[in-house]
């Protein structure tokens, strides 16, 4: 429980401890952010660490010289898209032995599979498009290069979707916080700020979830 309180406080005030971290580690610091959005993007067990507010924070960061901005984004886009690289290569490889076990057995105690069915009908009603499009969507992000390695999509179209919305995500993120992040109004209320993009962030997956539970109920009483 502690732990989720931590988490909890760090991404509601990205802003103060990515400064603290700035000042206590330096150079180190583009390490670490380079692993929070690469783990974010490849692993399926860490949808939790945080994204497009981390990517807001170092955008107007950046824009105050505390972080060179330029370097940032390249490490960026590189974790992005090396992250669904790596992630649709897990699906590819154990995706079906994980899928087709009724329990998941380590993997079972950290995800639920319902994230996992999310993100195969997400991917199985969009095709192609889902892997740029669920970059936008936290936790179908985590998953759907993951199924798209599980359906055997092809490498070579999985990484075109992968790389422009990789590229797409950080730098409309990022550059949202370059240009507004340091406005007084934002600056003043960051916190408020930061809970908005994720509340925001998520109002699509809720949306998705609310209407795929709808069609089913609409499925279930037509059969009856």
């Amino acid at each position: 429980m502690e732990i989720i309180t931590q988490l909890v406080d760090f991404v509601l005030h990205i802003d103060k401890h990515l400064v603290e971290i700035i000042q206590s580690y330096g150079a180190w610091t583009y390490l670490l952010l380079f692993l929070i959005i690469f783990c974010e993007t490849g692993l399926v067990v860490t949808p939790f660490l945080p994204g497009d507010s981390l990517l807001f924070v170092i955008g107007a960061l950046g824009a105050t010289g505390a972080l060179n901005f330029e370097m940032a984004v390249v490490l960026l886009i590189i974790a992005a898209v090396g992250g669904n690289t790596l992630n649709y290569f897990i699906g590819k490889m154990i995706g079906h032995k994980i899928l087709e076990n009724s329990k998941f057995t380590f993997i079972d105690r950290i995800i639920k599979k319902e994230y996992i069915e999310k993100a195969h009908a997400f991917y199985e009603k969009h095709g192609g498009i889902a892997i740029l499009l669920s970059r936008f969507l936290p936790i179908l992000r985590t998953f759907t290069p993951f199924v798209a390695g599980i359906g055997k999509m092809s490498f070579a179209k999985f990484m075109m979707y992968n790389s422009i919305g990789g590229i797409a995500w950080v730098l409309l993120f990022t550059m949202g916080g370059y240009f507004f992040g340091n406005i007084p109004a934002v600056k003043n209320n960051f916190t408020y700020v930061i809970l908005g993009i994720i509340l925001v962030s998520f109002l699509p997956v809720v949306i998705t979830g609310f209407n795929a539970r709808r069609e089913k109920r609409s499925a279930v009483i037509s059969e009856e």
